[in-house]
C-alpha cells in the first residue's frame, strides 16, 4: 500500500522537501493511518509535520477518549498536536446548519488557524476510494454540474489527500498487519447522516450485489471526469476574457459572445459568475443558472432574484449579475494608536434586550465564541460569515466589494475570533456573531466610549 500511496502523492505532487505539513486526526482508523504514512513518508522526503485534532464536544467521554489517544500517538511520535474542542452542536444551531455541516465548517476552521499559526502550506485529509464513491453518489442523487461528478479532488488549494488512491480495506489491513489500534466511532453506524445511509445501505449492494469492484470504477470515472472539467475550465477562461466585465459592483455577460457558444459552456461561465459574485456556491444549482439563461431571449428589463442576495437583470448589452448584500453604515479608518478599546461580558441579560445602535459599540454572542477575541488587523485566511445560513466571505472580497484602497486594507482593524472576522470596525459585523434569542451572554466592544473611530478631530 505504501508503494502505491507514494505514486499517488508523486503524481500530484503533494509533498515537497521543506514542506510543512498539517494532519488532521480523529483517531479514526483512516486518520492514524494518514498519520502513520506521512511519517513513512517522511524519512524519504524531507517535511515537517504538526497535527490538529478537534474535538467537537458530541461523542462526551468517547471524544475524550479520542482525544487522549490522539495525543499519546503525538507524544510518542515527538509530533507536535494542538487540540481544539468546540460545541459544534450550539454552533450548527447558532448557524442554522446541520451537525454535518456545521462540525465540517468547524474542523476547516481549526485548520486554517492551526496553519496560519504554524506556517503549514499543506494540509493533509485522510480521504480514501470509498470516501470518493459516497461523495459522487450523493452529488448524484442531489443534482451535480460536471465538477461536482468529479468528487473529492487529491488536492485543492493546500488541502491534499494522500489515501484518495486506496481502499477501507487496505488502510484496515495495513493497520492490522502493524498492529495499530485505533478508535472506533459509534456515530459511524448511525444512518442517521446522509453520507452514513450511503455508507450503510446503498454502497454494500452495489459492491456486494452488483460489482464488487463498484468502488474502484467510480473512482476511474471520477479521475476521467476530473480530466474533462480542467480542458472545459480552460475554455470557460477562454470565454470569460471575452464576455464577462465589471461594471461598478456588477458583472457583465455580453450576449453577442454568448449568443455563439454551445449551451455547456454557457452553464459553466454564468455557474462561474454567479459563485464568483457571491464567494460562495453551495445554494447556486442548475436551475439558476437556467433561469439566468432564459433572461437572453427575455425583454430588457426583465429581472431573476438569486440566492445570497443577487439579482440578474437583462439590459441592453446582455446580463448583469448585480449584489445586494445589506450593509452598515460605511465606516472609515480606524488607527489602533489613538482607539482606546473596552470589552465587558453582559449576563443574565433581559428577554427584549435593547441592542446598541451606535457604529462603534457592538454586541456579540458570547456563547458561540470559541478563543480568545483580539484586536488586529487582517490575516491571510479571514473571512466574514455573510448571512444567517452562515456563508462566508473572504475579508479579502469584503474588502473589494466595499471598494477600500488596497493601501488602507493593511490598516483597518478587526475584532477576530481566530480567522472568523466578528466586526470590521467601523463597517460591518459577522452575521453568525449577531444576538438570538437564546443568547444567554453578550460580549459587548466599544471604541473610544462608542462614539467616534480615534482619528485626529
Amino acid at each position: 500500500m505504501i508503494e502505491k500511496i507514494k505514486a499517488y502523492v508523486g503524481k500530484y505532487h503533494m509533498l515537497e522537501k521543506g514542506d510543512i505539513v498539517l494532519a488532521g486526526v480523529s483517531g479514526g482508523a483512516d486518520s492514524i493511518c494518514l498519520l502513520f504514512v506521512l511519517l513513512k513518508l517522511q524519512k524519504e522526503i524531507p517535511f515537517a509535520l504538526r497535527v490538529v485534532h478537534v474535538n467537537h464536544g458530541l461523542r462526551g467521554a468517547q471524544a475524550k477518549r479520542d482525544e487522549e489517544y490522539v495525543a499519546k500517538i503525538c507524544r510518542q511520535e515527538n509530533i507536535p498536536c494542538k487540540v481544539f474542542c468546540e460545541n459544534v452542536e450550539l454552533i450548527a444551531k447558532k448557524r442554522r446548519q446541520s451537525i454535518e455541516e456545521a462540525g465540517r465548517e468547524v474542523r476547516r476552521s481549526c485548520f486554517e488557524q492551526a496553519a496560519s499559526e504554524w506556517g503549514a502550506g499543506k494540509i493533509a485529509l485522510a480521504h480514501h476510494m470509498e470516501d470518493n464513491a459516497e461523495t459522487l453518489l450523493m452529488h448524484l442523487v442531489r443534482g451535480s454540474a460536471l465538477k461536482g461528478l468529479g468528487g473529492i479532488y487529491p488536492v485543492t488549494g493546500k488541502y491534499i489527500r494522500p489515501l484518495l488512491g486506496v481502499g477501507r480495506k487496505e488502510i484496515e489491513q495495513y493497520l492490522e498487519q502493524r498492529n495499530i489500534a485505533f478508535c472506533q466511532d459509534d456515530t459511524n453506524e448511525e444512518t442517521i447522516y446522509i453520507r452514513n445511509k450511503i455508507r450503510h445501505k446503498v454502497l454494500p449492494v452495489l459492491q456486494n450485489e452488483i460489482n464488487g469492484k463498484s468502488v474502484l470504477h467510480m473512482n476511474q470515472a471520477m479521475d476521467e471526469l476530473r480530466e474533462v472539467q480542467a480542458y472545459m475550465e480552460t475554455q470557460v477562461e477562454m470565454l470569460y476574457q471575452r464576455a464577462v466585465q465589471m461594471n461598478g459592483d456588477a458583472f457583465l455577460v455580453k450576449e453577442d459572445e454568448m449568443r455563439k457558444e454551445p449551451d455547456v459552456l454557457k452553464r459553466m461561465l454564468l455557474h462561474r459568475v454567479l459563485t464568483q459574485s457571491a464567494d460562495a456556491s453551495k445554494d447556486i444549482g442548475r436551475v439558476h443558472v437556467e433561469n439566468c439563461i432564459s433572461l437572453f431571449d427575455r425583454q430588457v428589463g426583465k429581472e431573476v432574484i438569486l440566492p445570497y442576495g443577487l439579482l440578474a437583470r437583462k439590459d441592453y448589452e446582455g446580463i448583469r449579475i448585480i449584489g445586494k448584500v445589506e450593509k452598515e453604515p460605511t465606516g472609515t479608518q480606524m488607527s489602533a494608536e489613538k482607539a482606546a478599546i473596552s470589552f465587558k461580558i453582559i449576563e443574565n441579560m433581559s428577554e427584549s434586550p435593547v441592542i446598541p445602535q451606535k457604529t462603534y459599540t457592538k454586541w456579540f454572542d458570547y456563547d458561540i465564541i470559541k478563543d480568545t477575541v483580539e484586536i488586529r488587523t487582517r490575516r491571510p485566511g479571514d473571512y466574514l460569515v455573510i448571512d444567517e445560513k452562515g456563508n462566508r466571505q473572504k475579508l479579502k472580497s469584503y474588502f473589494i466589494n466595499e471598494k477600500i484602497p488596497k493601501e488602507k486594507r493593511d490598516s483597518i482593524l478587526l475584532a477576530a475570533d481566530g480567522s472568523h472576522v466578528l466586526w470590521v470596525i467601523g463597517y460591518r459585523m459577522s452575521s453568525a456573531a449577531k444576538i438570538q434569542r437564546n443568547t444567554k451572554r453578550i460580549l459587548e466592544i466599544q471604541i473610544n466610549g462608542g462614539e467616534n473611530d480615534g482619528r485626529d478631530n
